[in-house]
């Protein structure tokens, strides 16, 4: 069996051997071994650098977009911010469909030059006499075109870092998990003969729980400023440094995390990592409801000069800009009159909020990954590279709508509802993963029960 070829998910990123050739014909010896990893370690870099240069040029985007373009407006600046997540949410299924097809290199390298064209068009966009609003939408749709290769090197990643594990079991395994380990794209047919097509329940159902948890905790970071500036009274410069520290130390907890569950899920499984994260995530945001009977502190000044929050998801993102950005020491603080819900909701007390931060630092990660690994393993030696990009599609469609549906609901009805609607959208993914519990388990595992039966 092992004579018939690994396939294009175990071949090396970065080497100079093909999917079928006779030296892929044999188990990994240890030149491809180095090989592999070294491809996997440049694309952990890759991806790290793509991650800084994001953060980067998000917190400049509104006013370079008021220097470039006079007439540009908050409405319009949320179509420039939600134009990369539409881009990635395009470009991910393309890219996972080309790489399936042929070697993911030539994605990749597309896909990266996209990007630096994208981000030098993203650099002069001051230039041409008109339209410039327009040339910098152009630029930040293109860089989150070229972001849609995280499908590719989720895809990659998959099969190249458990190769190791498929080799090693050979000796033990059955006929039918041995097709699960070794055969690549160029096998699926085989495989399927056997076996059938894959779980689409299973697959979709991990999707949308993909999208869930990018959901909860893109609204997360998305409510954290305004929160804070108005339960506690903390000026914008206040609430950029302490937010800061928070999620810093909320990142270091994630590593921490990504770190422990891989050695856990050897023990317990990672369906069931996955629900406990799920759980441990309801937790925190229930910990988030406002109690007891102390209220915020209300800003009352330049009462006249204020109206009715704004609707448009730009307008939105404005006024959180400048919550986060603005240096207006001393300015009015506290919670505006104008949200009619800081005159009867309690305060969420600091203990609460830190609390529930640790519990969610915990929750997300943990669920990112075993969802992640769990879709992996559900697909099998099925090509990865399309579904991959379902799945880095569904995240971008979460950190569009998370934003949005947190700042409405926020602004309107206040945390009480917020966090509520959220505890209650965390019990419905809850309840999905108990009715597709059984279902989600690795290719190889279903395949046994296939022959069994």
């Amino acid at each position: 069996m092992a004579s018939q070829g690994v396939g294009s998910e175990q071949e090396p990123l970065l080497g100079d051997h093909t999917s079928g050739s006779r030296e892929w014909d044999i188990i990994e010896t240890e030149e491809h071994y180095k090989s592999r990893w070294r491809s996997i370690r440049i694309l952990y870099l890759t991806m790290f650098l793509s991650s800084i240069g994001f953060s980067i040029v998000i917190m400049s985007i509104w006013p370079y977009l008021q220097k470039i373009d006079q007439t540009a407006d908050a409405s319009f600046l949320g179509w420039v911010i939600a134009s990369f997540s539409i881009g990635q949410m395009v470009a991910s299924p393309l890219f996972g469909l080309w790489s399936n097809h042929r070697p993911r290199k030539e994605p990749l390298i597309v896909s990266i030059f996209i990007s630096v064209a994208a981000n030098c068009l993203y650099s002069y966009v001051h230039v041409p006499a008109s339209h410039n609003k327009y040339y910098m939408l152009a630029a930040r749709g293109l860089v989150g075109f070229g972001a849609g290769n995280v499908a590719v090197v989720r895809s990659y990643i998959a099969g190249a870092t458990s190769l190791q594990e498929r080799t090693s079991s050979m000796a033990n395994t059955s006929t039918c998990q041995a097709l699960g380990f070794i055969l690549g794209p160029a096998r699926t047919d085989e495989v399927q003969v056997s076996q059938g097509n894959i779980d689409h329940v299973a697959v979709v159902a991990t999707n949308v729980l993909f999208f869930v948890i990018l959901f909860i905790f893109a609204l997360f970071e998305t409510i954290l400023t305004p929160l804070t500036m108005d339960m506690y009274a903390w000026t914008q410069e206040q609430a950029v440094l302490y937010n800061g520290i928070i999620l810093a130390a909320l990142g270091v907890e994630a590593v921490v995390i990504f770190m422990g569950v891989k050695l856990l899920s050897k023990k317990v499984g990672e369906r069931a990592l996955l629900l406990g994260g799920l759980i441990v995530v309801w937790v925190g945001f229930f910990i988030l409801l406002p109690w007891g009977s102390q209220f915020p502190k209300i800003q009352w000044e330049d009462l006249h000069n204020n109206s009715i929050p704004n609707t448009t998801f730009g307008e939105i993102v404005v006024g959180f800009w400048k919550s986060a950005k603005e240096d207006h020491n001393d300015g009015p603080v506290g919670c505006p009159i104008e949200q009619a819900w800081c005159l009867y909701t309690p305060v969420i007390h600091l203990a609460q909020l830190l609390t529930a931060g640790v519990l969610i630092g915990i929750g997300y990660p943990a669920c990112n990954v075993m969802s992640y690994t769990l879709y992996s393993k559900i697909l099998g030696p099925k090509p990865q590279g399309v579904y991959m990009g379902w799945l880095t599609a569904s995240g971008s469609g979460a950190r569009i709508l998370g934003p949005v549906f947190i700042s409405h609901v926020y602004t309107y009805l206040g945390p009480r509802w917020a966090f509520s609607l959220v505890c209650g959208m965390v019990v419905l993914a809850i309840s999905l993963l108990g009715a597709v519990y059984k279902r989600l388990i690795p290719f190889s595992v279903r395949c046994e029960r296939s022959q069994g039966d």
